[in-house]
């Protein structure tokens, strides 16, 4: 069956320019042979109208272009589909993209979509929301929430947010359950992992791998800000072993 590719794109996401990109794509598609269509990312996620147009069409794969936030939104309005996705990274962080291998050249992740390996790859449900790469409890999420308000995006902005709320951020009461125990810890925030970072290269969880059917839980414990700034450190540089809770 020939592959036709379904395009959408995020106009917004980013720094890139993304008239570029669009020529880029067209240009790369057209060089391959395979039929494609383009649209733009909706800012509130629902891609049913695309239901018809995927069977009509006979799409066979449909590839992102944006940040992990685009991503997150298409592949869960899109997951029930009988598609393969792609990425194409173009957002401020791209750790789901990073943590795939996938570079951020668009015309080298064109490169590897072509080639059509794809491979399933985890995704999890909490509170019934759907997420692909990872949920973060605490002060990652306040960051994480003030980052995705900030009218500036990029590394800057991200970097700016995380100091702001550092020096405010304080310890919260968790409670975790799994199958076989009950874990309560004071913590600055826990990280559910199912990439191995936030983004940027920026490591989190590092043994944490988008095929293997688990997620890895990070937590922060309650200590002095100096422990938790080399801490953090440590976690993001790779170089932090940490203690490993599998989660099925």
């Amino acid at each position: 069956m020939q592959r036709k590719l379904l395009y959408i794109i995020n106009p917004i996401s980013g720094v890139r320019n993304k008239k570029n990109l669009q020529e880029i794509v067209e240009r790369e598609t057209k060089k391959i042979g395979f039929p494609f269509f383009i649209y733009p990312s909706v800012a509130d996620g629902d891609y049913s109208f695309l239901f018809p147009i995927i069977k009509e069409k006979k799409i066979t794969d449909i590839v992102i272009a944006g940040g992990d936030g685009t991503i997150n939104q298409a592949i869960n309005s899109l997951r029930k589909q009988e598609v393969q996705f792609g990425i194409i990274p173009c957002g401020s962080g791209n750790g789901l993209a990073f943590s795939a291998g996938i570079p951020k050249d668009p015309v080298k992740a064109l490169k590897i979509i072509f080639k059509g390996h794809s491979k399933l790859t985890d995704g999890f449900l909490i509170n019934k929301q759907f997420a692909c790469m990872l949920v973060g409890f605490g002060f990652d999420a306040k960051v994480a929430h003030d980052f995705a308000n900030a009218p500036k995006r990029g590394l800057s902005t991200y970097v700016k947010k995380t100091l702001q709320n550092f020096f405010t951020s304080k310890a919260y009461s968790f409670v975790i359950t799994t199958k076989e125990k009950e874990i309560k810890t004071e913590a600055f925030f826990i990280s559910v992992a199912n990439s191995n970072q936030f983004g940027n290269n920026f490591t989190i969880a590092p043994k944490a791998s988008l095929t293997d059917g688990l997620l890895d839980v990070v937590i922060m414990t309650k200590q002095n800000k100096l422990s938790v700034l080399f801490q953090t450190l440590m976690q993001i540089s790779g170089f932090h072993k940490v203690q490993r809770v599998d989660i099925v």
